[in-house]
């Protein structure tokens, strides 16, 4: 057995390779008639109980595992009526542009080669599409969840200085406190306590009954916190709520940094992609204001998971929180050690995949006006359902449709729970793959159309078959 992992018969690989392909692209071409989703049965889950393999296994065996107990129990995100999260349905031009990303093998974590400048064309489209001046810098990341995360390090840096990456935040002698909507995700919380500052300093501001942060509560709340000789230090917005879509005055919030000095951050992970829709980009207005973007390609631009992206207007800032001295990483002034300012300067990862590679695929081949329309479609698409169900005598819509996703529930004379039991009967039949969230303190079913292949027909068929899950509850499912 050669200790070279190239295949033994170039052709044979080719052949197979070939048809994998093909059966991928079948897949996807007929995402709409299959089942949004299927249960893993125990037997498959068994399967992956075996022991660390030790022999080697043909090349056509292993295909064959996978198209038998694995392709058809994933999470589901293709089919159009895949509406349970914020999840992109990728593309199949962005599935062959992870291959080639794959083929390639590049680490882009820095060095001189062409990667690092697919990525900072990536970063100047992005400024260009959210009003930031072309010298802002931009690093990709997993999501939104580690861009949030990098944004506030950013910000933890503008507050005290980059010495706090040596001497840390006791050094400082200041508790630093950040303040965002109490609809913002979750991930906003684990950075605070992620970057030592600590969850008990984020201030949750309540929000109107559109689901946006009240600015006069906020503004009282930073009122207080100085008066406690505390220092307040990030503003956190949300564009595109987690749980309603909500937009958050973005102008106000980079109003009120300004007016007490503090960093402003935007959580975009899928909202901030609708400045692609010249009809959607005004409801963002305030966006380019911010000091950082966190967002998400791999959601509204549909480019394949993962494809976080971290924006900063203060290129040197944002370096100065990450940049590294260490001598593996010196440049030269020519050869493969030559550049600048390279991705492991803007982030924490020295090893790093071609992300920029699927996403420039995706801005080239469908163009940015053609995404914007897909994502004008999906907000037309939740529009059409809330009008659906206005109309519905057993259901109703439980908040406001900002963008794309929709919450509704059974009316009164429902309990709560039956809720959760249409959204489990639909996912475990395969027909839709709604979920549930809480709407002031009270579950609801949440429909977020994203998909790009959802038409007005597929939410057709959704509202049916949301009317005739509850024509199958019975007392005992509720439980």
């Amino acid at each position: 057995m050669s200790d070279n992992l190239d295949p033994n018969d170039w052709e044979a690989f080719r052949a197979s390779s070939h048809r994998a392909l093909e059966h991928m692209i079948d897949f996807l071409q007929s995402a709409r008639e299959q089942p949004v989703w299927r249960n893993t049965p125990p037997r498959v889950r068994q399967r992956f109980q075996s022991l660390l393999p030790r022999q080697p296994r043909e090349f056509d065996d292993v295909l064959e595992d996978f198209e038998t107990n694995i392709k058809p129990y994933a999470v589901g995100n293709t089919h159009p009526l895949f509406m349970g999260w914020v999840h992109g349905a990728g593309t199949p031009v962005g599935m062959v542009a992870e291959m080639l990303a794959a083929g390639l093998n590049a680490n882009c974590g820095g060095r001189n080669h062409v990667g690092i400048e697919v990525e900072r064309q990536i970063t100047r489209w992005a400024a260009e599409l959210l009003g930031f001046p072309q010298s802002s810098t931009g690093v990709f990341v997993t999501g939104s969840s580690a861009a949030n995360f990098l944004g506030l390090l950013v910000a933890r840096d503008a507050a005290l200085g980059h010495e706090v990456r040596g001497s840390g935040l006791f050094a400082s002698g200041k508790q630093l406190v950040a303040y965002t909507s109490v609809h913002a995700h979750g991930c906003v919380t684990q950075a605070m306590e992620l970057a030592g500052a600590g969850s008990a300093h984020l201030r949750p501001i309540p929000a109107d009954s559109a689901g946006r942060i009240r600015t006069d509560l906020l503004q009282a709340a930073i009122d207080r916190d100085l008066a406690a000789k505390l220092s307040p230090f990030l503003i956190v917005g949300t564009a595109g709520t987690v749980d309603t879509g909500a937009i958050d005055p973005l102008q106000s919030l980079a109003q009120i940094a300004r007016e007490y000095g503090l960093r402003f951050h935007v959580d975009g992970a899928f909202g901030a992609l609708a400045a692609l829709s010249a009809a959607l980009k005004p409801r963002l207005a305030g966006i380019e204001l911010a000091d950082s973007i966190a967002l998400d390609f791999h959601k509204w631009a549909h480019v394949p998971y993962d494809a976080g992206f971290l924006l900063v207007r203060d290129g040197e800032m944002h370096r100065g929180t990450f940049a590294s001295a260490a001598a593996y990483l010196q440049r030269a002034p020519r050869g493969l050690a030559a550049g600048d300012v390279w991705p492991c300067d803007l982030g924490p990862d020295l090893s790093r995949g071609f992300r920029a590679l699927k996403t420039w695929f995706t801005f080239q081949v469908h163009g940015a006006d053609r995404l914007g329309a897909a994502i004008e479609a999906s907000c037309d698409n939740a529009c059409y359902l809330a009008d659906s169900l206005s109309r519905s005598k057993i259901f109703e819509l439980r908040a406001p449709v900002s963008l794309n996703i929709v919450c509704f529930a059974l009316k009164a004379g429902w309990p709560d729970q039956a809720n959760q039991a249409i959204v489990i009967d639909l996912q475990e039949r395969g027909l839709a793959a709604p979920s549930m969230t809480n709407v002031l303190g009270r579950p609801v079913i949440r429909a977020a159309i994203v998909n790009h292949r959802t038409t007005k027909a597929d939410i057709d068929l959704f509202a049916v078959a949301l009317h005739e899950a509850a024509g199958r509850l019975r007392p005992d499912s509720w439980s």
